[in-house]
């Protein structure tokens, strides 16, 4: 074994990468997974320049895209309309509570909300296919450092 592999702790594969395995979709996963938080494709195609990772915005953007697809990445819009991702940590329906000021977040159960949405979709004579709701405020470490 070689020194440096004896330093770096194994990393879990990553099982969501769709059918299409590529150089630039794994850094880009990668990259994501190491980010930890909601960011926009610009700022995960900075980061992936910071590494020497050479993969065009228009790859970042392409790939984040069908990675959403395939459900391997959560997506939500900002108030302002710009579209931020997460890499997936779970395979079921979740929401987030998201920290407005650093961008942390957390996946929590959609508990009431869930029924709330079947109820909604019952009422009016729809099928419930899908809904999102995600939850908005300021994290401990926030709030403690604006104190």
């Amino acid at each position: 074994m070689s020194p440096q592999s004896q330093q770096r702790p194994q990393r879990q594969p990553i099982p969501k990468l769709g059918p299409r395995m590529t150089r630039q979709r794994t850094a880009v996963v990668e990259t994501l997974r190491d980010i930890d938080k909601f960011a926009s494709a610009k700022v995960i195609h900075r980061a992936l320049e910071d590494r020497g990772e050479k993969v065009g915005l228009t790859t970042v953007y392409r790939t984040l895209q069908s990675l959403s697809d395939i459900d391997a990445v959560d997506v939500l819009q900002t108030p302002d309309g710009e579209t931020l991702y997460r890499y997936c940590l779970t395979d079921h329906h979740h929401h987030h509570l998201v920290c407005t000021k650093c961008g942390r977040s957390e996946e929590v159960e959609g508990g009431p909300i869930e029924k709330w949405a079947e109820l909604v979709a019952a009422r009016y004579g729809y099928e419930l296919v899908a809904h999102d709701a995600e939850v908005y405020g300021i994290c401990r470490a926030c709030q403690a450092a604006s104190a």
